[in-house]
């Protein structure tokens, strides 16, 4: 049955009688309708009023397509608690208030088409604190979007436990990760939407196991709150500190997004579990040259220059220029976001993919921003928490090699840089899905491997690959940085040398002149090319990829292998 969720609990921006209210934070005098037509985001300063949880399910879901669903009922007062008054009484008040039963409303639906299961909090029930029955709500949701095998979307809005319900409110956060960890074991995504304040047992434990974790503007979201950290450290805490924004500046979220933004980005994410055609790429021509016949002899040198052109496309120049709904995923979840790694789900005519590469920029502020592509082991537990996601979802990975090589500072390598790229080479050896790999500038050392263990390898026309760079080569064994040009033709890192030596699978044409004359055709010519990989590619089965992909790495540098190539 089909339910409106329109009108249930009051309105959290004001009484519902007034017909204007004041904003907290600029005290403008604010229109009520015009507000909520704004999805209660300040029209004078942007401030973000509270949603309750039905309001919520009204912004996401598409008209129509939200119907209920009600979870187990659970133990009522369990301790028979009283502080200054009887929980029970302070339930049956957050009861009336908002005519909801408790802090979580769940709902099968679908947003802009796309099916889904939502669990949203109401951080006006009782601070949307995680008792009994909440803790239920969120792994019924769980249990629903698996039973429909559908995305599971969280909307987070707590101050903690609920402190009433004693251990029985703890024990919530190991049974609502637990029904997250059922839908990583079936395969399906799990997106945390996080809504201000998020903290306490909900941060801990469901919250932050999704897949994807998005935040609105401002939004909290911490494990110990501001006023209990304070007290602790005796330190007043610096402005903005476990807001939104400080979130993915170090990792913790995959991005921000407007309120009205949210519907949007949500269905780009959930395309990444819808069904293709299975005819899908058959139209496409593959450009990508697989004899060495048919390449000429190149300087060597003048490749070197075209491969480092700060005009050639980079990966998200890529991700503009011929993928649908790309949703940029930051973050390391562990308290650093690299710049010089981008990466995120999107479509390619319709089949879902996962694009992780290498982004150098070409402006000079973007180029130092993103360190010149040079990634730290941040970057690298990026690539492969992306990798895995795509592993766990059946998505194939395409990577975009464009590096000088992994970040040699002192930082890096008290991060862990050489483990943080060896983790990469395990997980893209593994994976059960489809990798097609593509060196589309600079492919510079184990920092350019770290991304390039692909089932198919192609290297763009006038791309380099190498296991040093010419310079580095030079200064090591020469003795004498000027002789790069002679220590690039000995390594022989161009392209037709690539193919010989068989590490390549194939060469990308470019347009005449180099990739920087015209990036959009270049652009479409390395799109063409991974659509044909991945069409030979993607109906293989997984385990049988990942034996593949080994077998192929072992053989490079055996004798044999280099027979059958003479």
């Amino acid at each position: 049955m089909t339910t409106s969720v329109t009108n249930r609990p009051p309105d959290t921006a004001g009484p519902v009688e007034e017909e204007w209210l004041s904003c907290p934070d600029c005290r403008s005098l604010l229109y009520r309708k015009r507000l909520e037509r704004g999805a209660k985001v300040c029209y004078e300063c942007g401030r973000y009023f509270r949603l309750t949880a039905a309001e919520r399910l009204d912004l996401l879901l598409d008209p129509g397509s939200a119907e209920l669903v009600e979870p187990a009922a659970t133990v009522h007062d369990p301790l028979e608690f009283t502080d200054l008054q009887p929980y029970e009484r302070r339930l049956a008040k957050a009861r009336e208030n908002s005519g909801t039963s408790d802090a979580v409303l769940v709902a099968r639906g679908a947003i802009r088409g796309a099916p889904v299961v939502v669990a949203v909090m109401d951080f006006g029930f009782l601070g949307g604190s995680l008792g009994t029955a909440a803790g239920e709500a969120i792994t019924t949701a769980a249990e629903t979007a698996l039973a429909d095998r559908v995305p599971l979307l969280v909307v987070t809005a707590s101050g903690g436990a609920r402190m009433q319900e004693g251990v029985l409110s703890l024990v919530q956060m190991a049974k609502t990760s637990n029904a997250m960890a059922a839908l990583d074991e079936a395969g399906l995504l799990t997106v945390t939407l996080v809504t201000d304040p998020t903290f306490g047992g909900v941060a801990a434990s469901f919250a932050t196991l999704a897949d994807v974790i998005v935040a609105e503007p401002g939004a909290r979201m911490g494990f110990a709150g501001p006023r209990v950290i304070e007290q602790t450290i005796r330190q007043r805490l610096p402005e903005g500190f476990q807001s939104s924004e400080f979130l993915l500046e170090h990792g913790l979220v995959d991005d921000v997004r407007a309120r009205a933004e949210l519907p949007f980005v949500l269905a780009s994410l959930f395309t990444a579990t819808r069904p293709v055609d299975p005819d899908w790429g058959e139209s496409d021509t593959d450009p990508v040259i697989r004899d060495v016949v048919a390449l000429e002899r190149r300087d060597i040198r003048q490749t070197v220059e075209l491969a480092r052109h700060p005009d050639r496309p980079t990966t998200l120049d890529h991700a503009v220029g011929w993928l649908d709904g790309f949703v940029e995923l930051h973050g390391d979840r562990a308290g650093e976001d690299c710049p010089a790694i981008v990466g995120g789900l999107a479509a390619i005519d319709g089949l879902p993919v996962m694009l992780i590469g290498h982004q150098k920029g070409h402006a000079t502020d973007e180029l130092v921003r993103r360190n010149f592509g040079m990634p730290s082991p941040a970057g690298y537990r990026k690539a492969a928490r992306l990798m895995r996601l795509a592993g766990k979802l059946g998505v194939p990975v395409v990577t975009l090699i464009d590096t000088p090589g992994a970040h040699p500072g002192l930082d890096a390598e008290r991060a862990g840089q050489a483990g943080a790229i060896a983790e990469c080479l395990r997980v893209l050896g593994g994976l059960r899905v489809p990798v097609v790999s593509v060196v589309t500038g600079e492919g510079g050392s184990g920092g350019a491997l770290a991304l390039a263990v692909g089932d198919q390898v192609l290297l763009c026309e006038n791309a380099t690959y190498s296991v040093i760079s010419p310079e580095g080569c030079a200064a090591i064994l020469w003795r004498d940085p000027a002789a790069a040009g002679v220590a690039a033709e000995a390594l022989r890192v161009d392209a037709r040398s690539l193919l010989e030596l068989g590490v390549i699978d194939g060469v990308v044409p470019e347009p005449p002149g180099g990739a920087h004359r015209d990036p959009v055709r270049a652009g479409l010519l390395v799109r063409d090319a991974v659509v044909c990989a991945l069409r030979e590619l993607r109906g293989r089965d997984g385990a049988g990829l990942a034996a593949a992909r080994r077998a192929k790495f072992r053989r490079f540098g055996t004798l044999e292998a280099a027979r059958e190539r003479s």
